[in-house]
């Protein structure tokens, strides 16, 4: 679920920090460039692990920062496909059931990915499973659901353009930059509650 990647980047260190030790200064910079930040392809950025190698610093004419090429590794958080998770309902829908973690929201498990025998009941906006004629299980919101992971979805978002930053282009896509659709088809899938 968490992997150490390697990545190399071009950090600018501003003048007024030159005077403090230049791996604490890397460091917080790093933090801050990539901690909780979707990373295309790679997966969601939790932390800086360790800084591997410091180039030395340049100059560009006109700014007085520093720029310096630094090797680091940083804690990704990338379930694979296959593992198994478990999340909370947040919400229920004739499409499916969406899911959060504590850090991580976009969890998505469509209709055609739940148990055979599970229908929506629109009046308590929740999705039931009939494994057989007298049983009804039903998963409601806030339930602790165990899901497994079979795909993930990255989007490349652009910048916002001045009219979407004021609110003013509606047709904007609100498409997460990293999401996962997720099944719950098998024994030991869905509410937790049901198989303790």
């Amino acid at each position: 679920m968490f992997i150490l990647s390697q990545l190399l980047d071009l950090i600018r260190i501003p003048p007024h920090l030159f005077h403090l030790p230049v791996h604490h200064v890397l460091r917080d910079e790093l933090h801050q460039k990539y901690a909780n930040k979707v990373i295309t392809n790679l997966g969601l950025a939790v932390a800086v692990w360790d800084i591997l190698d410091i180039k030395d610093g340049l100059l560009k004419p006109g700014d007085g920062g520093s720029y310096v090429e630094v090797t680091f590794r940083l804690v990704v958080w990338k379930p694979f496909v296959g593992e198994i998770l478990t999340g909370w309902v947040t919400d229920c829908s004739a499409e499916g059931i969406k899911v959060h973690m504590k850090f991580f929201n976009e969890i998505f498990i469509p209709k055609a990915y739940l148990f055979e025998a599970c229908i929506f009941k629109p009046v308590e906006k929740a999705w039931v499973w009939k494994p057989d004629e007298d049983t009804e299980l039903f998963i409601d919101l806030n339930e602790k659901i165990r899901f497994r992971v079979e795909e993930e979805v990255f989007v490349s978002v652009k910048p916002k353009s001045s009219t979407e930053a004021l609110g003013l282009d509606e047709s904007v896509s609100k498409a997460p930059p990293y999401a996962l659709v997720a099944s719950c088809q098998t024994d030991g899938m869905g509410c937790v509650s049901w198989w303790d």
